[in-house]
C-alpha cells in the first residue's frame, strides 16, 4: 500500500491546488474536495530570501504581494486609442468650425463647412469604435441610463452622444433659412460647446482609475490630449485642398497646437519621473517605443512645419508625421498604462510616496483615525531616507521609531 497522501496525489494529478511546502500546506475540510476540470500546474513562489521590512522602499524588493500584480490590467482593446484621436479630432474640429463661421466671415465658409463635415463624421466613427469596444449596441445605450455628474465615463458618454447629435442638427440645419438655420446654427455652437471636453474628456477618464501611471499624470494629461486633438485635427484638415487664406489660418491653429502639446508633453513626463517606477513604462518596452515614435514624430512634423517654404510636399511631410505621432501616443499611454499595471512596485511604491489614491491634502488622520505620513515608511526605514516638508500638514506624524 502506498504511503501517499491525499495531496501527494492531488499534487501528481495537476489540479490547480498545488502547494509549495516551503510555504503552506493543504488540509482540512476545503482539501477534501473534489476537482471536475483541472487545471495545468502553475510554477509556485519562491521564498523570498531577503527581509522585505529592511529593503529600501524603492528597491525591486520593498514589500508586495510575492510580487504579484496587485491590479488587473485594463481590458481595452485597440479600438478604445482609436476612438482617443478620432474623438480629439472631432471635437477640436467642431470648435474650429464655429469659430471660423463666427468670425471668419464668408471667404472661410468652405473651411468651416469642412470642419463641421468631420467633426459629424468623427463623432459617428468615434461611437462605432466605442460600441466595438462594448460588444454590442445596447451596452452604450444602457450607459446612457445614468447621468452622474461625478463619473468621467457618465459624462463621457453623454457628450459623445449629445456632440453627435447637436453636429448631425447643424449640418442638416446650418444652410436652411429663417427659423431652421437659425437653430442649426444654435446647434452648431452647442456641437462646439461640447467639443472641448470631448477632446480631453479621455484622459480624465483614464486618470481616475487605479492604474499607478495614468494617476500618477492625471493633471497634465487632459491639457496634453487637447493640444494633441488641436495639431492632430489642424494637421487632418490641411492635407484636404484649401485656399491660400485657409492655409492661414489652418497654419496657425496647428503649430499652436503643436507647440502646446510639446511643453504638455514635458508636464507629463515631468509628473511620471516622481516615482521612478510609475514612469518605467514611458521608457521601456512596447508603451517606451511608442511614447519615443510619437515624441519623434510630433516635433519632426512641428520643424518641418515652420521651415521656411510653401513647397505641398513640405506641408503633408509635417501633417504626416503629426498624425503618426498623435495616433501612436495614445497607444503609447494605453500600453504604458497596462504595464503600470502588471508592476506591483509601481502601486506600492506610488502609494508611499502619497501619490494617487492615497494622496492627502491637509487632512492627517485616516478614515480609522490612525495618523497619515507621507512618503510611508517602510517599518522604519521609509522616513529616514526622505526628509518631510516641514510645511506639511502631517510632517509632524513622518517621525518613526527604528527596527530593533
Amino acid at each position: 500500500m502506498s504511503d501517499d497522501t491525499l495531496l501527494d496525489r492531488l499534487q501528481r494529478k495537476a489540479d490547480g491546488r498545488n502547494i509549495d511546502t516551503r510555504a503552506g500546506i493543504l488540509e482540512g475540510e476545503g482539501s477534501q474536495q473534489r476537482v471536475k476540470d483541472p487545471e495545468p500546474a502553475r510554477q509556485g513562489m519562491d521564498v523570498l530570501s531577503t527581509v522585505p521590512s529592511r529593503s529600501g522602499p524603492d528597491s525591486a524588493e520593498a514589500p508586495s504581494y510575492y510580487g504579484m500584480p496587485v491590479l488587473k490590467e485594463p481590458l481595452w482593446i485597440w479600438t478604445v486609442p482609436a476612438y482617443f484621436y478620432v474623438g480629439g479630432v472631432a471635437g477640436a474640429a467642431s470648435v474650429l468650425g464655429v469659430a471660423l463661421e463666427s468670425f471668419g466671415g464668408r471667404r472661410l465658409e468652405r473651411l468651416a463647412e469642412r470642419c463641421h463635415t468631420v467633426g459629424l463624421a468623427g463623432d459617428m466613427v468615434s461611437a462605432g469604435l466605442l460600441i466595438h469596444d462594448l460588444g454590442r449596441p445596447s451596452r452604450f445605450l444602457n450607459m446612457l441610463r445614468v447621468f452622474r455628474p461625478t463619473s468621467p465615463m457618465s459624462m463621457g458618454s453623454w457628450v459623445l452622444a449629445g456632440s453627435g447629435a447637436v453636429n448631425s442638427a447643424a449640418w442638416v440645419l446650418r444652410r436652411r433659412p429663417g427659423f431652421l438655420g437659425g437653430m442649426g446654427r444654435v446647434a452648431g455652437w452647442m456641437g462646439a460647446v461640447l467639443g472641448l471636453p470631448l477632446a480631453g474628456y479621455t484622459a480624465v477618464l483614464v486618470s481616475n482609475t487605479a492604474v499607478p501611471l495614468w494617476q500618477q499624470v492625471g493633471r497634465p494629461l487632459p491639457l496634453f490630449f487637447m493640444a494633441s486633438a488641436t495639431a492632430s485635427a489642424g494637421s487632418l484638415l490641411s492635407l484636404f485642398p484649401h485656399t491660400d487664406k485657409e492655409e492661414r489660418v489652418l497654419r496657425r491653429f496647428r503649430i499652436a497646437g503643436k507647440v502646446a502639446e510639446l511643453f504638455t508633453r514635458e508636464a507629463v513626463e515631468l509628473e511620471a519621473r516622481q516615482v521612478a517606477e510609475v514612469g518605467k513604462p514611458l521608457r521601456t518596452g512596447v508603451s517606451g517605443a511608442l511614447w519615443m515614435l510619437s515624441r519623434t514624430c510630433s516635433l519632426a512634423g512641428l520643424v518641418v512645419d515652420v521651415l521656411p517654404g510653401r513647397a505641398r510636399w513640405k506641408q503633408v511631410t509635417a501633417d504626416v508625421l503629426s498624425t503618426v505621432g498623435a495616433v501612436a501616443v495614445r497607444y503609447g499611454i494605453i500600453q504604458a498604462g497596462k504595464a503600470s499595471a502588471r508592476n506591483p512596485q509601481a502601486t506600492f511604491q506610488g502609494q508611499r510616496q502619497g501619490l494617487g489614491a492615497a494622496q492627502v491634502d491637509g487632512n492627517t488622520v485616516a478614515s480609522d483615525g490612525k495618523p497619515l505620513s507621507f512618503p510611508l515608511p517602510v517599518l522604519g526605514q521609509g522616513a529616514a531616507r526622505t526628509a518631510p516638508r516641514p510645511e506639511a500638514p502631517y510632517a509632524r506624524f513622518m517621525v518613526t521609531q527604528p527596527e530593533p
